[in-house]
């Protein structure tokens, strides 16, 4: 489909698109936000690698962009990144606005199988198939063959997810507070029994991070996630992150390195304090 460029604002060198275009996995307009760095802006020939950024709960594409300071690093180092919206918006299905946990600004990254979410509720299909050979389409500058994915919260249960069903389309992946084993806290719960139905087991497990890495290769494989929490964070001593889950559940796959982050909270403010690290962990595949 057709992007429309609604704005251009100058960042780090480089530009800041805020675009939309009509989804038919969604059946409504998405609006996204796209980073292009100063290698890509000055040089039309030159092709830069696509770092997709994966928002958490009630957000938007705008918030990672204007508040996750990603795009500081991604300049220097000549890497894209895409910042994708939360959910579909305007489906008018009963009940889609009353909560901030499930339905708009809630998608989870799942492709919902029980209606009436099924008719929209199609963000897995949206973010692995139809935004970037959207992007790759409308901006030939972008590189779809060197991409990798990362988010926080519920971005980073979609990032975790979405990595470890496609290995071979990403070239990394990390996160911010993760909701690493949603099967097993009241957000994941709340979302898959809605999106899934409460008896579909099974297909919750194809969306958690923690029970889709203990099938992981790691031999084959090795893994090399980068996973940041803060210790004051509200959300994880309530149980709704379990990243140790995550972390026990891939011991021996590999390297995943959670660090636990004394004073930070879920915030931006923590996300924009590291970001330099996880747009140089990806950079390290996708540049190398």
């Amino acid at each position: 489909m057709a992007v429309t460029t609604k704005a251009t604002i100058a960042s780090f060198r480089g530009k800041l698109l805020k675009c939309a275009h009509n989804a038919s996995t969604t059946n409504c307009e998405m609006a996204f936000n796209l980073y292009l760095p100063p290698q890509a802006t000055t040089n039309s020939l030159h092709k830069v690698p696509l770092l997709i950024y994966l928002a958490g709960l009630t957000c938007t594409g705008d918030n990672g962009a204007e508040k996750g300071f990603f795009q500081h690093a991604a300049s220097q180092k000549g890497i894209a990144v895409l910042y994708p919206d939360t959910s579909p918006r305007g489906l008018k299905i009963p009940g889609e606005d009353d909560s901030y946990d499930f339905g708009s600004g809630a998608g989870f990254y799942v492709d919902a199988t029980k209606d009436p979410w099924s008719k929209g509720y199609k963000m897995y299909s949206y973010i692995t198939s139809e935004l970037p050979q959207t992007v790759f389409s409308a901006f030939e500058q972008v590189d779809g063959s060197r991409v990798s994915i990362f988010g926080h919260s519920m971005g980073g249960h979609g990032a975790l997810t979405i990595f470890l069903k496609n290995p071979h389309k990403y070239k990394s992946v990390s996160a911010f507070a993760p909701i690493a084993n949603p099967s097993e806290c009241d957000w994941g719960k709340k979302a898959f029994g809605g999106y899934f139905g409460e008896e579909n087991k099974t297909k919750w497990a194809e969306h958690d991070a923690t029970e889709l890495v203990k099938a992981w290769d790691g031999e084959a494989n090795p893994l090399d996630v980068l996973i940041d929490v803060g210790i004051a964070d509200n959300f994880y001593k309530q149980g709704q992150l379990l990243p140790e889950n995550f972390e026990k559940a891939a011991r021996g796959k590999g390297r995943v390195n959670v660090r636990w982050q004394d004073g930070y909270d879920h915030s931006y403010f923590t996300m924009a304090t590291f970001a330099d690290d996880h747009v140089n962990h990806a950079a390290k595949y996708l540049l190398g």
